[in-house]
């Protein structure tokens, strides 16, 4: 038995007991005559104390030779920590130690095994298997587990069944490069690593599994950033003989029930809100709406004067800032200048401060007077001291830049609060996007999402103006789910195909399986599925996905660690019967 207790697990009242423990040395302090050493597990720490007068010589020495991170077992008895350690639920006891045996000696870290280490991301990256020792890592992975367990009690319980669907697929279009494989055994053929099990959940409501869950590895091979990750993973679910009303209704529950007993919020509301209306007012189709600030338009207030730059836009839209009034002229000189960042691309940005005593005072008032100004506070919601700033230009792209300006200011000024969630449902999408550079649509969600009931016939006449039967879950400002209601129907399918540019021919080549499937009695249906990696960090209070993944890639989306990708030998390129072309 390497042990009898955790290093979390001692209390005063196991004094004089006789325990065995086993774990990493986090700390040694040799004073000579007495050595302490922390031993640490995942469970926590539990300081050993050495002393000449009550240990062996041979234990001493042994106790003198400990490095960080040597792995150890001790035997010994709990006596009371003679000076107590308020901060570690240990911290009133210690374990005078009779044996001691060294497991596995280390070599001294790169980093220090502590919470605040010394170690920058790069370094820890390299030596996962050592941050995960680290209390915020560790802590982080078994929060995930809990979300996970969860997910499973909540889905099990509403009648969920959860299935498996194969990592080996075929490639189909779904708005992202797919990771291939090739095969070995089907010369010059490759398999695909799954965007999503989208067609398999279909599939099973066909079988009748009726519901349908799985918390699965999904791979797209795009660019990364903070919350993406080249593999993630999804709690992926499906459901038959339903509508958008009983799927938003089970999943609502889903959220409720993780609030509840994750982080012990109540939440009862889940407001509801078009696509149309999410951009108009916040500017993106995942608004936070933990604050105001809401968009207001001008056009038809600003407009018209004879100030070239607004007159020639497409969109002249503004946010008020609370308190912004306040602000020096370095402090706007700085906003301004924040907007104008290529990440953002702002040509520049007009304000007009709402003074306390009712006046403004704006950056344009050689064109606009008192009472102008006045229509844009009534506009953008604006108060006597906070700061309206307005950007010009494409109706998109200004929309975009000043979602960014928002969700800045909300940074800056702390209302983005970690631990106050507030979820929202976008619902109503459009179908289709237009490719501006090709002309042509593509599925806004994926080819198999179903229009809103009665708008079937505009595809033909009006395919932009369609809306899809689909549906996000945003939380905090993050889509944390999304999904719709699917099409069941293989006419209306090979419609849909057809209005995405496919040829019957390559609809059958890409997804005849499917469509085959749709003749042999195919249930309405429809889904969601939740990022749960996104889901656990929004839940865990932070914005990045990567400290809540056991083993995450980089932005370069390398695992440094192993070192992957690699190359692989000419052996094994002849077997698959590949030649590289660099």
């Amino acid at each position: 038995m390497y042990r009898s207790h955790n290093c979390g697990e001692l209390r005063e009242t196991h004094q004089q007991s006789q325990v065995t423990l086993s774990g990493w040395v986090q700390t040694v302090r040799d004073k000579g005559f007495v050595v302490w050493a922390d031993l640490r597990d995942r469970y926590g720490i539990t300081q050993l104390i050495f002393d000449e007068e009550r240990s062996s010589k041979e234990i001493m020495e042994i106790a003198k030779s400990l490095g960080r991170e040597f792995v150890i077992q001790v035997k010994g008895t709990v006596i009371e920590r003679a000076s107590k350690n308020p901060n570690i639920p240990t911290g009133n006891v210690e374990v005078l130690v009779s044996e001691i045996k060294i497991l596995n000696k280390s070599l001294v870290p790169p980093f220090t095994i502590e919470d605040q280490t010394d170690g920058g991301e790069d370094i820890r990256m390299k030596f996962r298997y050592l941050d995960i020792r680290r209390n915020p890592v560790k802590n982080n992975l078994i929060f995930r587990h809990k979300v996970a367990i969860e997910v499973r009690k909540y889905l099990s319980d509403q009648g969920f069944i959860e299935v498996e669907t194969p990592y080996l697929i075929k490639s189909t279009p779904e708005g992202a490069r797919d990771f291939v494989v090739p095969s070995r055994m089907n010369e010059g053929q490759f398999y695909a690593l799954p965007q999503s099990p989208q067609t398999f959940k279909q599939l099973l409501m066909v079988g009748g599994m009726d519901k349908y869950f799985q918390i699965v590895k999904c791979f797209r091979d795009e660019d990364l950033r903070a919350d993406r990750q080249p593999e993630f993973t999804q709690i992926d679910c499906e459901m038959a003989f339903v509508e958008q009303e009983d799927i938003l209704n089970i999943f609502e529950g889903l959220t409720r029930h993780l609030l509840k007993e994750i982080k012990g919020v109540s939440i009862d509301k889940f407001p509801r809100m078009t696509y149309d209306e999410a951009m108009k007012k916040y500017g993106n189709d995942k608004p936070d709406i933990r604050f105001g600030m809401e968009f207001g338009e001008l056009n038809a207030i600003a407009q018209h004067k004879d100030f070239g730059i607004f007159n020639e836009a497409e969109l002249v839209v503004g946010i008020a800032i609370p308190g912004g009034a306040a602000y020096t002229r370095k402090e706007i000189d700085a906003l301004v200048d924040w907007v104008r960042r290529p990440q953002i691309g702002a040509k520049g940005m007009v304000y007009a401060k709402y003074n306390e005593d009712g006046s403004f005072k704006s950056s344009v008032d050689k064109f606009y007077d008192q009472e102008d100004l006045a229509k844009w506070a009534e506009v953008t919601g604006a108060k006597a001291g906070d700061l309206i700033c307005v950007l010009s230009g494409d109706a998109n792209k200004t929309r975009t830049q000043l979602s960014a300006l928002r969700m800045e200011i909300a940074q800056r000024l702390g209302l983005r609060k970690k631990n106050e969630f507030a979820p929202l449902w976008v619902i109503d999408f459009p179908l289709l996007e237009l490719d501006e550079e090709t002309g042509h649509y593509h599925a806004m969600h994926h080819p198999f999402t179903s229009p809103k009931p009665g708008q079937l016939e505009l595809l033909d006449t009006d395919p932009g103006a369609v809306k899809a039967n689909a549906y996000d879950l945003v939380l905090n400002g993050n889509e944390i789910g999304g999904g719709s209601i699917r099409i069941h129907d293989k006419q209306i399918q090979s419609t849909m195909f057809r209005h995405l540019g496919f040829s019957p021919e390559e609809a059958k080549a890409q997804f005849g399986f499917l469509m085959d499937a749709f003749q042999y009695g195919a249930p309405p249906h429809g889904g969601l599925a939740f990022g749960l990696d996104r889901l656990v960090a929004i839940l865990g209070g932070q914005e990045t996905i990567r400290d809540f993944i056991a083993f995450p890639k980089n932005n370069s989306g390398r695992d440094v660690m192993i070192d992957a990708p690699a190359p692989i030998d000419d052996l094994q390129l002849k077997e698959l019967h590949l030649k590289l072309d660099l």
